[in-house]
């Protein structure tokens, strides 16, 4: 190897030794020939993940106020749940909310057909999956994302609260990760509402009593999620939090304005 060949920059990357590839990156730009790996590497998908974020952003920055309802997919047209999230995402639209769901059929479909039809906006955030899973017919606007991690942002991103109806894995991975956000202030105050009591009474049973006599949580944290089974309540609970949260904010901002106000004067009585 000559000493031209030990070293090979490029971009921001450093090549030496056996490490520097037989073509340099315009080649394998500019080459039709040859496999089309490299569109599955994880340099590549970092461009995909980027165009789902601006894709995502661009689609929902306009929504205002929403609230994402999670629920189980196998929850089927006749059964008391799926009329449960009809009527709350028909109270959440009368209430002048967007309703934001994983866009899949079960209770997302539910509470975006309630939504439609109450005359309000209703938005799926759908998935890639192994099986086929299209987006249900009840969506106004909607979007399917290959990552997880990236869909997840914008339900929290764009949402004001969360409605967690009965479900399986995925509806158990949507109310943690929100009450741990919650909980650990990376996102603001704001309420996760268990629906149905049968289903969840015994969760909140556990999380009440074993996680918190053994120490795993502080004894404020099961006051971040509410139970109920009435989707008059559902709303009632959502919009008593963001008053109080505006009045929080108001509070804030005017004890910031005294102080501001204070410090002025004092500054002008040593001037």
């Amino acid at each position: 190897m000559t000493e031209s060949r030990k070293v090979r920059s490029a971009g921001p990357l450093t090549y030496r030794g056996n490490a520097i590839p037989e073509t340099t990156t315009d080649q394998r730009l500019l080459d039709r020939r040859g496999p089309t790996d490299w569109v599955h590497t994880d340099p590549w998908r970092v461009l995909r993940i980027q165009s789902e974020f601006v894709e995502g952003f661009g689609l929902l920055s306009e929504v205002g106020h929403a609230v994402s309802v999670f629920g189980s997919a196998r929850t089927k047209p006749d059964t008391p749940y799926y009329e449960l999230g009809r009527q709350i995402g028909t109270k959440l639209a009368d209430a002048g909310y967007t309703v934001i769901t994983g866009g899949g059929p079960g209770v997302m479909e539910a509470a975006n057909r309630g939504a439609q039809e109450a005359g309000g906006t209703s938005i799926g955030l759908g998935i890639e999956l192994p099986f086929e899973q299209s987006l249900n017919h009840h969506i106004d606007m909607g979007v399917t994302f290959r990552y997880f991690f990236v869909r997840k942002t914008m339900f929290v991103k764009y949402s004001q609260a969360f409605v967690v109806l009965p479900g399986g894995f995925g509806t158990l991975d949507e109310l943690f990760e929100s009450v741990t956000l919650v909980q650990t202030g990376k996102v603001t105050r704001f309420p996760v509402v268990l629906v149905g009591t049968d289903f969840w009474g015994g969760l909140v049973d556990w999380i009440r009593g074993t996680l918190l006599e053994e120490g795993t949580i502080s004894p404020d944290d099961p006051d971040l999620m509410y139970l109920t089974d009435d989707p008059d309540e559902v709303v009632d609970i959502i919009r008593k939090s963001h008053v109080d949260l505006a009045r929080r904010e108001f509070e804030a901002a005017r004890v910031v304005d005294e102080a501001a106000s204070v410090h002025a004067a004092e500054d002008a009585s040593e001037g």
